[in-house]
């Protein structure tokens, strides 16, 4: 999907997909979005990519149909529901542990840090684990501060509660945020029914429209 497209030919092209993975990328939401001034450490901007994510979202609330965000794309899923951002973990959160660099390159299956997550009793994400918390990877200098409309904390930082993950629980869609890249945990067995569920949920989704 060109993040260069016009608004109708992004509406059109949106229409047509039954689920939405938004991936990370190596610049940060515009914190003009969160009514937030930018942060020194607040790195290059791309408001393409924040105009496309948002239309995404926009029509995946509006159609019911299930949405994947990865680490950038579980923050600008919290700034579309009117939350906010730490914009530095370092710098805002004293304490907090280390998260690792901003973002690898593309198609990088390795390297990153890794660190431990706690999970919300009876929670997706819970369930998905089959445990309280597990180890996950960690590639990021921004993280949710205050989760955004019907949004739930369902995971954070097992030594220092960075938020890891958010659930949405205004509807009956399935929404999931992760502040961690389960794409590049090949093997995993948590990261693989992560996505399980997800094309499940888009499978689901596709049978109810097509009634």
């Amino acid at each position: 999907m060109s993040l260069q497209q016009g608004d109708e030919a992004l509406k059109a092209e949106i229409a047509e997909l039954d689920g939405f993975v938004l991936p990370g990328s190596p610049v940060d939401v515009d914190p003009a979005l969160y009514g937030a001034a930018k942060h020194e450490k607040t790195k290059s901007l791309d408001h393409n990519r924040d105009r496309t994510d948002s239309a995404i979202l926009q029509h995946a609330f509006a159609a019911g149909k299930p949405v994947l965000g990865i680490c950038y794309g579980c923050q600008i899923l919290n700034v579309y529901l009117k939350g906010t951002l730490v914009q530095d973990i370092a710098a805002e959160l004293e304490g907090a542990g280390r998260h690792g660099p901003t973002d690898l390159a593309a198609g990088a299956v390795a390297g990153d840090l890794e660190h431990q997550a706690k999970f919300e009793p009876g929670s997706h994400l819970a369930q998905l684990a089959g445990a309280s918390e597990a180890k996950i990877n960690s590639s990021h200098h921004q993280a949710i501060d205050q989760p955004g409309n019907g949004l739930k904390v369902t995971a954070i930082g097992g030594e220092d509660g960075v938020v890891e993950g958010v659930e949405w629980t205004g509807g009956p869609n399935w929404v999931v945020g992760v502040q961690w890249h389960p794409e590049r945990m090949a093997g995993d067995a948590f990261a693989e029914r992560l996505f399980a569920e997800f094309v499940g949920a888009a499978r689901t989704a596709k049978r109810i429209e097509a009634r």
